[in-house]
């Protein structure tokens, strides 16, 4: 039986771990925290999946992909951590990235309703559409519930009999498909997939310029009696603005309400601490206040950062390191929705031809047959 090394325990680790599995690997899996690690980018209490994707029509294509691939993984978990919400989409002006979207989405056929501001303000009540230049809705599209996914796919996988060796790696030797561990002890393998999220230039030289850590700040509120009905039926939100925008999760399956930044800080240490600053959290909400009804109700429940590994062109990589090591990594903030897709991809003798793919590029074919179900 071939064996695999994974450094990460992430999403993307986690997955690729799922998708050797599958296929008949031996894995390890290499993690310097506790599972689910609350120091990963994809360690928080939701992410979001959806098809709008401005004018990245490979990305909009490859979710009915990983809605295929999502179902895949719940029937192996024996649960569903996913919600489905629908997503709305506002912006300061027409034209942009919503006009980019609903070109993409009209060419394949995906159902979205625009709306005009007495629309918004009718069906939203907790929103003002004072400044909104555009909207649209689609009913279609959810909030992956990523601390449970996390926690029970790494839970799945020692079942399977996947080994989880609690570690810090100090080096990785693609060529050998070797990691070498602080305390000395070297690792080997058939292939060693590194998936190590803002980490990952620190084992690999030569993502130094195309991969870098971005600390993110989000913010968990409590929205005022008035305004809470209306957010627990409400779908996600991105907002896109030329102040940079935000996206709202709403309190879905017991969470808070969640605001976050669409803009990339692109500075920070992974290593360092994640408390968010009063600064840093009120920059947040001012792009925030401007859009709720009855702002000065909310009450702010804490705030806290997280890192991305960001990509210029927020393309992923999915590449190979030689003949036995991959790279996945450069996620930047939408990569958890299509990680059971990618790890089933690194999982299939076609992981070292889907670099293209993966970087979303158009006219590729597809890597599994889509899904057209709920997810």
């Amino acid at each position: 039986m071939p064996h695999a090394l994974v450094l990460g325990a992430g999403i993307m680790g986690l997955s690729a771990a799922w998708g050797l599995s599958r296929a008949g690997w031996s894995v390890t899996v290499v993690e310097q925290d506790d599972l689910p690690n609350p120091r990963g980018a994809s360690v928080d209490e939701h992410r979001l999946i959806r098809h709008a994707y401005g004018a990245q029509r490979g990305y909009m294509r490859m979710v009915d992909e990983a809605y295929a691939a999502w179902e895949l993984l719940w029937a192996d978990l024996g649960a569903r951590h996913y919600v489905p919400t629908g997503v709305l989409a506002l912006g300061d002006a027409a034209g942009g990235w919503l006009a980019e979207s609903r070109a993409a989405l009209s060419g394949d056929g995906h159902d979205f309703t625009d709306l005009d501001a007495a629309e918004l303000e009718s069906r939203f009540p907790m929103l003002r559409a004072a400044g909104v230049g555009d909207a649209f809705h689609m009913t279609r599209g959810g909030v992956l519930l990523a601390r449970p996914v996390v926690a029970a796919l790494a839970a799945h996988l020692a079942r399977r009999g996947v080994t989880f060796r609690p570690a810090r790696a100090r080096e990785a030797d693609p060529a050998r498909a070797a990691l070498v561990l602080e305390d000395g002890t070297t690792l080997g393998a058939d292939l060693l997939v590194i998936a190590a999220g803002p980490w990952a230039p620190r084992f690999l030289p030569a993502l130094e310029g195309r991969v870098t850590a971005s600390r993110q700040i989000v913010v968990y509120l409590e929205a005022p009696a008035a305004q809470r009905a209306a957010w627990a039926a409400a779908p996600m939100l991105l907002d896109l603005s030329a102040a940079g925008g935000f996206y709202a999760v709403p309190p879905v399956a017991g969470t808070a309400l969640k605001i976050g930044d669409h803009r990339f800080s692109l500075h920070g240490d992974p290593d360092g601490p994640r408390e968010a600053t009063p600064e840093e959290a009120e920059a947040i909400l001012a792009l925030a206040w401007p859009r709720l009804r009855g702002a000065d109700g909310y009450r702010v429940l804490g705030a806290r950062a997280c890192f991305y590994d960001v990509e210029p062109q927020e393309r992923f990589l999915l590449e190979p390191l030689g003949d036995r090591a991959l790279v996945m990594s450069g996620f930047s903030g939408h990569g958890f929705k299509f990680g059971p897709l990618l790890g089933l991809a690194v999982g299939s003798e076609e992981r070292r031809r889907r670099a293209a793919w993966a970087a979303g590029a158009e006219g590729v074919a597809p890597f599994m047959e889509p899904s057209h179900g709920s997810a």
